[in-house]
Parts: C-alpha cells; sequence; structure tokens
C-alpha cells in the first residue's frame, strides 16, 4: 500500500522516477522497488521521499493506512525531548517531566 500511495503522490506532482530520485539522493532502480512493494523504506528514505512530495512522512504513513493518528508515531515524543535537552540540570528535567505529567493527568480526568 505504501509504494501504491509513493507512486500517487510522485504522478499526481508530475515527476518521473528520475527527477524523485534526483529530489531524494535514492536510486532510481529503488524507488522503483519501493513502488511495487518489493522494499520497505527506511526512515531516511521515507523522510526524503516525502520532503520531495511536500508532505510530512507521519502524513505519508498515514495515508498507506500504517498508522492511525500522528498522535500514536511517538507518544513519549515530549518526554524524550525534555529528557534529551542538555540545556536542562537533571532537577530541571525532574521537575518538567512531573508538570507535564500532571498535565497530562489533568487532561484524562477531564475527558
Amino acid at each position: 500500500m505504501l509504494g501504491e500511495l509513493i507512486r500517487a503522490q510522485r504522478q499526481m506532482a508530475n515527476l518521473s522516477l528520475r527527477q524523485l530520485s534526483a529530489l531524494t539522493a535514492v536510486s532510481n532502480p529503488y524507488l522503483s522497488q519501493l513502488e511495487r512493494g518489493l522494499h520497505e523504506p527506511s526512515v531516511r528514505v521515507l523522510r526524503s521521499i516525502a520532503d520531495a512530495l511536500n508532505m510530512s512522512a507521519e502524513t505519508l504513513l498515514q495515508q498507506a493506512g500504517m498508522i492511525s493518528d500522528s498522535d500514536d508515531l511517538d507518544d513519549d515524543a515530549t518526554e524524550n525531548a525534555i529528557r534529551a535537552d542538555r540545556r536542562l540540570t537533571e532537577a530541571q528535567r525532574r521537575a518538567m517531566l512531573s508538570v507535564y505529567r500532571s498535565y497530562l493527568g489533568a487532561k484524562t480526568e477531564e475527558s
């Protein structure tokens, strides 16, 4: 299904396989194989294709039916970003995570 969607989006953008290959730095034969469903693209390749087609990788995956909602793609993204921010001290990270989780808990209770 993903390959068919990539082909349809490429055709709607009036791009040949060679043109998409040039935009993505992915080989023409590999793109052809992706479109025919012979390979699953890596995240890097998927992002490159999505960028060339002027859409996000998440949207591409949603439209292909591979994820149901962009929120489901990475539920822990905010927490991971807080943990990875080197500008924060460990105490600040813990405090931010605590506040963030409290907001999520309040949202669940309100629903």
